[in-house]
């Protein structure tokens, strides 16, 4: 089992930045493949970025790619999501997520644990 707690949340103006983190405890942290994904009110919990066990592969969402850059640092058991040039449209509630299969990254089922989440608005 992994425990996940997403951090950095808050309110910004449209145009700025904000750098999340997520801090695992439990099992081996390398073991997992680690992703954010984004709920707005009255919206499906949508995909946002993936990084791979030792971080050399990304993916991430049509709508965030050259504005979000997801990283993780396997010793210290934490994965962030940088978010530049923030829009309106990207205030949600943003999750932290792990996985172990080989499976699409991009798929909310496939992922056995989520943290919380931490609200992220972008004001206009």
């Amino acid at each position: 089992q992994v425990q996940l707690v997403e951090s950095g949340g808050g309110l910004v103006q449209a145009g700025g930045s904000l750098r999340l983190s997520c801090a695992a405890s439990g099992r081996p942290f390398s073991v997992y493949i680690m992703a954010w994904f984004r709920q707005a009110p009255g919206k499906e919990r949508d995909f946002v970025a993936a990084i791979s066990r030792n971080g050399d592969r990304l993916d991430y969402a049509d709508s965030v790619k050259g504005r979000f850059t997801i990283s993780r640092d396997n010793t210290k058991n934490t994965v962030n999501l940088q978010m530049n040039s923030l829009k309106p449209e990207d205030t949600a509630v943003y999750y932290c997520a792990a996985k172990f299969g080989q499976t699409r990254v991009d798929i909310t089922t496939q992922y056995g644990y989520w943290g919380l989440g931490t609200q992220v608005t972008v004001s206009s």
